[in-house]
């Protein structure tokens, strides 16, 4: 009798560790998944990380010429995680803190930037978060970002709702962003820049896998300084252009950059708005 039951038990362990095991389990961000990343003209991008978290940059949305007709209503994006801004040019901090408010998430910028957006009222202090190049932050779980130098300038532009008038008040020290995700896949969004010799630091030290670069020239590189920028100092795997056809001014072209680039392991995806490159 007593073996029968020692059979029983065993045989009823024995069940419940198999129905334990066709459970579902909880799904977990798998290292090496697929990152998206979707071009929404101009800086903006909309990022999907492995994890399934969204980060936004840069996002001059409704008033864009380039923006596709569906994304010129915010709440296309979806959740938005992580809301980062190089500069106060309007042509990056636009939406922002719409989306900021939006999403209730912070908006990250160059702290002297948020110190301005803070002031002004633009934004509540628990979403002007501030931090400043070198500095690192996780913003999200699996998240890092890094700020690191831009060569070019911010001021923002507010209309004071006291007098009706436009208003100059300070940005802050433009930025680029290093963005790694949960993989360990690295982002370097360069933000608004012309050259400068540390774009070899900071390949040597941060190792991008995909650059986010301007090429349209006047305000920032044009393609054949985005083009030496890649030959002789990033290398990257891949290059996403951008920052250029939404304003006259920045004239520069994929195929003019491509052309500079000549022969080179660096795979370059000249997309259109609206369009997604997977990794």
């Amino acid at each position: 009798m007593k073996s029968l039951a020692r059979l029983l038990l065993a045989l009823a362990v024995a069940a419940l560790l198999a129905a334990c095991a066709q459970s579902p389990q909880p799904s977990q961000p798998k290292s090496g998944g697929k990152t998206e990343v979707l071009w929404l003209g101009q800086s903006a991008f909309r990022i999907t990380t492995p994890g399934g978290k969204v980060i936004v940059t840069d996002p001059w949305l409704k008033l864009n010429p380039l923006t596709p007709a569906e994304y010129k209503n915010l709440e296309a994006l979806g959740k938005v995680d992580v809301l980062l801004v190089t500069h106060g040019h309007f042509d990056h901090f636009a939406d922002a803190p719409a989306l900021a408010l939006l999403n209730q998430v912070p908006m990250y910028a160059p702290g002297d930037m948020n110190q301005t957006v803070g002031v002004l009222g633009i934004l509540p202090p628990n979403l002007v978060p501030r931090f400043n190049k070198s500095g690192t932050i996780n913003p999200v779980p699996g998240i890092k970002v890094t700020a690191v130098h831009a060569e070019h300038s911010s001021v923002i532009v507010w209309k004071n709702p006291a007098t009706g008038k436009d208003e100059v008040h300070p940005g802050g020290e433009p930025v680029g962003y290093i963005i790694e995700l949960e993989n360990g896949f690295r982002i370097y969004h360069m933000g608004d820049t012309g050259l400068f010799a540390d774009m070899k630091f900071i390949a040597d030290y941060y190792k991008p896998d995909l650059v986010l670069m301007p090429i349209g020239g006047h305000f920032t590189m044009d393609p054949v300084d985005a083009a030496y920028a890649t030959r002789e100092w990033l290398k990257p795997r891949a290059v996403i252009p951008m920052h250029y056809g939404a304003n006259p001014l920045g004239k520069g072209t994929p195929d003019e950059y491509i052309r500079a680039l000549g022969s080179t392991s660096t795979r370059v995806l000249a997309l259109k708005p609206g369009e997604k490159a997977i990794f």
